[in-house]
């Protein structure tokens, strides 16, 4: 019975994950790139974040595990910047209740906020997640 119970649980939470991923392409339409140098990555990504909380270091451990895989969709070539919230008091009336957040940097030089990562997704769907939305 129990196990039952698991399985019904658990395809609702893949359909949510499938759905979640759909809106994600469709509300994120990829940019143009930077201008690429052999000094600066071409794509960049900011995660706001602050000491003390699990969630960000969660995130940043997912996301340097996710950098460090090879493949189709590898993030060898972005910039990731770490911005402490507690440094600056834009940042922390923007984004105190929100952390972590992570932004891409725009060909502009404007960010757009991405839609949160679920702590439980594996490190390659993180991977395959933004590199698709930094194409």
């Amino acid at each position: 019975m129990i196990s039952a119970t698991a399985t019904a649980i658990a395809r609702p939470a893949s359909r949510v994950l499938l759905t979640t991923a759909q809106r994600t392409r469709r509300i994120l339409i990829p940019s143009a790139s930077f201008s690429s140098s052999s000094a600066a990555p071409s794509r960049k990504l900011i995660l706001y974040s602050k000491p003390g909380c699990c969630l960000c270091d969660g995130l940043k451990e997912k996301l340097q595990a996710a950098f460090l895989l090879a493949g189709p969709d590898s993030l060898h070539d972005v910039d990731l910047q770490v911005r402490d919230i507690t440094s600056n008091p834009e940042w922390e009336r923007a984004y105190q209740y929100e952390i972590p957040v992570l932004a891409k940097v725009l060909a502009d030089g404007s960010e757009e906020a991405l839609p949160r990562l679920s702590p439980r997704l594996g490190v390659e769907l993180i991977q395959k997640k933004l590199a698709a939305v930094l194409q």
